[in-house]
């Protein structure tokens, strides 16, 4: 087989469009036991296409068994007939989902979350997870607390980027932000701690992990200029959660004074500031601020943040970092517990980041994610003028956008999905005080340009036209 022609939608990522095309040619019997398929160069030049893509859907029908690769031959459609592997969806059941996808219409997800596919850097990464596959420590348990090589990274990675000034030995590696919050919880009430006030809107995560271990969440209402301090002095907490570099989810940034504000009440009370730090790389306006741990004097700040925005979610690596009374007791509070996070993905992220292709990578995403970003604001003004208002475009990876319809937010997401979009809720961020209006969450990083225009579209026909 020489040659494979397929004609791409908008509608997901071209690798997926590759490999569920010749999982199907296989599936149908199109494609026959041992017949030889175009290399990836090949392949990537007759679809038009990276190479990146045509490698990372062979790799997936690899991994399911659907095809073979032979060494310095090239790759082959599996033999089912000599294996005990079945066909999983007969040419009727192909049929049925083709005429039901048919004349539907177009699928566009503004989901938030997600990473540019296209963008991930397949090569570097494979490079360097190839060498930590041949070193012995892959081979048996890693450090409690996390990789040492990750930690000492992480913390030159910070005091460039955030100002921060830590040691390797003050962080400690999670597999996601709720189970580094999860440990904090257990070590924080332990310490005595009882009530938390939280931002309202806030992240629905962080309430989750705290409430379940029996703390008394304190709504504090967010301003434009973000954390209502005032509010904050009138409750009994003497911990405090808040995303001031990019409030989640309105993304407002909390200014200087304020953040002093905040650090002198910590003080005061001989509290702590959990400060999440999702998306610091991710401004469009100007530099990123100086983190609110990179303030501190009297280590008042626990400071927490993750890899899942910035470059893969998949990857399950997040990272905190506790002042030192916290940190002694949280190693005899958690001394028998395994690390969570993968061996292999925190080495590979440590050569990652001390090959610079971390700072290259962040530097490529930003660009891309500030066309993006201007693309939904130009799509969205073109489209629907002043009847909705885009919030947060300065920064992040994704906008509120507040629709002036006296529509519910429920019926504004069921039209949208009627037409073929899906935009998110943001009533489930707040504790108490909803808005007014409706305002939904609309995410850039994992949809084309194009979708995005396209999107636009679609939902000034499912608001204003229908």
């Amino acid at each position: 087989m020489k040659e494979l022609l397929l004609s791409f939608q908008d509608n997901s990522p071209k690798y997926k469009q590759i490999y569920h095309f010749i999982r199907e040619l296989i599936e149908n019997g199109e494609l026959r036991a041992n017949t030889h398929l175009p290399s990836i160069r090949q392949l990537a030049d007759l679809l038009h296409v990276s190479r990146n893509t045509t490698l990372v859907a062979y790799e997936q029908l690899l991994a399911e068994g659907f095809i073979r690769s032979d060494s310095r031959r090239g790759y082959y459609v599996e033999d089912f007939e000599n294996t005990d592997i079945h066909v999983s969806r007969s040419q009727q059941q192909t049929e049925q989902i083709r005429e039901a996808t048919r004349d539907r219409a177009p699928f566009i997800d503004f989901r938030i979350g997600g990473v540019d596919a296209e963008a991930f850097p397949l090569k570097a990464w494979r490079r360097c997870t190839n060498k930590v596959l041949q070193e012995a420590s892959t081979y048996v348990y890693g450090d409690r607390q996390g990789d040492p090589y990750l930690r000492e990274q992480i913390a030159g990675y910070l005091l460039q980027s955030r100002g921060i000034r830590t040691h390797a030995d003050s962080i400690v590696i999670g597999s996601s932000m709720q189970h580094l919050l999860l440990h904090l919880s257990i070590l924080l009430k332990s310490e005595g701690f009882s009530s938390l006030a939280v931002e309202n809107p806030g992240y629905d995560g962080a309430r989750t992990v705290f409430g379940l271990q029996g703390f008394q969440l304190e709504p504090i209402g967010v301003s434009p200029k973000g954390l209502i301090i005032e509010q904050l002095e009138h409750t009994k907490a003497r911990l405090a959660y808040i995303t001031p570099s990019h409030h989640f989810p309105t993304g407002v940034t909390m200014p200087m004074y304020k953040r002093h504000q905040l650090l002198k009440w910590a003080s005061d009370r001989s509290g702590y500031i959990i400060e999440d730090d999702y998306d610091s790389e991710f401004r469009y306006k100007q530099k990123p601020i100086p983190a609110l741990s990179s303030l501190q004097q009297n280590d008042s700040v626990i400071y927490v943040s993750t890899f899942s925005k910035s470059f893969l979610p998949s990857i399950r690596l997040s990272y905190m970092i506790l002042p030192p009374k916290l940190l002694d007791k949280y190693k005899m509070l958690f001394a028998a517990m395994e690390q969570a996070a993968s061996g292999i993905h925190q080495r590979t992220m440590a050569y990652f980041m001390e090959g610079g292709f971390w700072d290259s990578h962040v530097r490529k995403m930003r660009a891309l994610y500030k066309r993006k970003m201007n693309t939904l604001v130009t799509a969205f003004s073109e489209v629907f003028g002043d009847t909705v208002q885009v919030i947060g475009a300065d920064s992040g990876l994704y906008v509120l956008i507040r629709p002036q319809l006296h529509k519910k937010e429920s019926e504004l997401i069921k039209q949208a999905l009627s037409c073929g979009v899906k935009v998110y809720p943001t009533s489930h961020y707040y504790m108490n005080n909803p808005p007014n209006g409706p305002q939904l969450q609309v995410g850039i990083s994992n949809i084309t340009e194009e979708n995005i225009r396209t999107g636009a579209k679609l939902l000034q026909k499912a608001w204003i036209s229908s």
